[in-house]
């Protein structure tokens, strides 16, 4: 019995949309659906918060803020390659004779003295072969090159007057 009036209120509620709507309408709002269900998984989600702020305290346990020569100066957290303050510029600028490159890759660094996180954007100083000194590889928060703004293997002299690399400066942006 409960079939039948199920069955009643379903063939209702077909005919109803059946006629009030065509069958290219009813058709073209299934393909939206679905083709909006399917882009669902695709939608970029940070799911790395956690772990990148404890990669970032983990530093900050051994970082430094007097010495921009060591590694471990706590601009340092996410930089690659040769330090600029080794080079003949400063941590945030480049040498003489070098061009700062206009993009850049970021990391959030803590300021041991303030406890504070910072972002720093690293940007490339090109046009000079590489100054090949005070040579740092640090790895916070790295992502792939599908998410270049957050990985630091690439070249960043693009747009820059030369593409040859020089060493890596590390400007603060401000506090996150």
């Amino acid at each position: 019995m409960a079939s039948v009036r199920l069955d009643d209120l379903v063939e209702k509620a077909a005919r109803r949309i059946a006629q009030k709507t065509s069958r290219r309408s009813l058709l073209a709002r299934l393909g939206t659906v679905l083709a909006g269900a399917a882009l669902v998984p695709i939608l970029p989600v940070d799911r790395r918060g956690a772990v990148s702020r404890a990669r970032a305290e983990a530093f900050a346990k051994t970082a430094q803020t007097t010495d921009p020569t060591q590694c471990n100066y706590w601009r340092y957290c996410a930089i690659d390659g040769y330090m600029c303050s080794c080079c003949g510029g400063g941590p945030a600028t480049c040498p003489p004779g070098t061009y700062p490159s206009p993009s850049s890759w970021v990391g959030t660094c803590i300021n041991p003295d303030d406890g504070q996180a910072y972002l720093i954007a690293y940007r490339d100083c090109c046009g000079k072969d590489s100054c090949g000194q005070c040579a740092c590889l640090a790895l916070e928060g790295e992502m792939p090159v599908y998410r270049p703004q957050l990985n630091n293997d690439i070249v960043w002299c693009f747009g820059a007057p030369n593409m040859v690399y020089h060493c890596s400066s590390a400007a603060i942006v401000g506090r996150v």
